[in-house]
Order: structure tokens, then C-alpha cells, then sequence
């Protein structure tokens, strides 16, 4: 196990349910979409009171979901060759802080939303909303640390496979050139033959 799996050229060998966590990961941005939009329509209105950039925030982290996670998928399946492993590895850390990030401040949002302007109802909605984008998204970001957790493992595993492709950053070993052995028998002065074999 050594570290040139990660940078290596092509994908590693994941197991199959990977393929439904990303499809997870997807579905659950496109439902935090869809929610996040609906709590800037809410509040639309009402923006220069308790303003929060919580929602936008949300919209355009899914958005970094589906260029992340489909477009992985998308060259794992049918551009191989142009898979790299390290620029992977970084999307996948960065999605996991942005997430991380995301819900925590969603929660702290909806949160005092809920527990200072209880008394409209628009503002109700609009907490119970980016409280309900909060818990989406720290699903999305355990879900987003199991990708990356056997993501990582894979790529450790799987160190050989990728050296063929990768020339540029290992160094290549000249195989070794054989010197051919005459196998007759050689025939010295005395016109008996030398048993030995002899090289050219």
C-alpha cells in the first residue's frame, strides 16, 4: 500500500453500492435545491430583516454536487482515460468541508429564526425550512464521508494499477538485454570438440 494509487490516472476498482451513494448525493442536493429556493421565496420579501446567505449558500453547494458527483461518474464509466485520481480527491475533500459548513450554518439560521421571530408566521416557515436544509445536509455529508473514507481506501489498494499510465511521474525500469549463447559445440586445433557453450 503506498500513496501512488492517489495520484495515479484512470479509476480504482470502487465497490458497486458507491454507484448509489452518489445517486443519493445527487437526489438529496435536488431536494435541498428545491427547498433552499423555496425559503429565498418565503423570505424574498423580507430580506432586509433577518437576512441570511444560508440558502444561497445551499443552492449553490448542490449545484457543486452535481458537477462533482455526476460528473465523476460520467468519466469513471465512459471517459477513463481522463479520470484523475488527485483532482477527484480534492473535489471530494472540498465538498466535504463546504457540506460540512452548509448544514452547520443552515442549523444555526433556522434555529434562531425558530426561537426569536416565532411570531410571524412567514418567518416560521422560513426557519422550519432551513431547518429541514440542515438535516438534508448533514445526511449528504455523512453520505459524502463514506464516498470519500472508500474512495481513498480504493485508491491505496489499488496502487499498481494505475503505473502503466502514469510514466511521467515514476521512473521506468529498462528491461535487461539478454546476451545470446551459441549452444554448438566449438571445434578446437586438436579436432576434438569443446562440450562448453560459448557467447558471441
Amino acid at each position: 500500500m503506498g500513496s501512488k494509487g492517489l495520484v495515479a490516472k484512470g479509476p480504482p476498482q470502487l465497490p458497486r453500492w458507491i454507484l448509489y451513494t452518489k445517486g443519493a448525493i445527487i437526489l438529496l442536493s435536488i431536494l435541498i435545491l428545491a427547498l433552499a429556493a423555496y425559503a429565498l421565496s418565503v423570505h424574498g420579501g423580507y430580506s432586509y430583516y433577518y437576512s441570511s446567505g444560508a440558502p444561497g449558500f445551499l443552492i449553490f453547494l448542490a449545484i457543486y454536487s452535481w458537477i462533482v458527483y455526476g460528473g465523476t461518474t460520467v468519466v469513471e464509466i465512459w471517459y477513463a482515460r481522463w479520470y484523475y485520481r488527485v483532482v477527484v480527491l480534492v473535489a471530494y475533500v472540498l465538498a466535504v468541508i463546504l457540506w460540512l459548513s452548509a448544514w452547520a450554518w443552515a442549523a444555526s439560521w433556522g434555529s434562531f429564526i425558530l426561537a426569536y421571530a416565532n411570531y410571524y408566521e412567514p418567518y416560521q416557515r422560513y426557519g422550519s425550512v432551513v431547518a429541514a436544509c440542515a438535516g438534508l445536509g448533514a445526511i449528504v455529508w455523512v453520505i459524502i464521508i463514506v464516498n470519500l473514507v472508500f474512495f481513498v481506501r480504493a485508491c491505496l489498494r489499488d496502487s499498481s494499477s494505475g503505473q502503466s499510465g502514469n510514466v511521467e511521474l515514476r521512473e521506468t525500469q529498462k528491461p535487461q538485454q539478454e546476451v545470446p549463447v551459441d549452444h554448438t559445440v566449438a571445434v578446437d586445433q586438436s579436432g576434438q570438440g569443446s562440450q562448453g557453450p560459448q557467447a558471441l
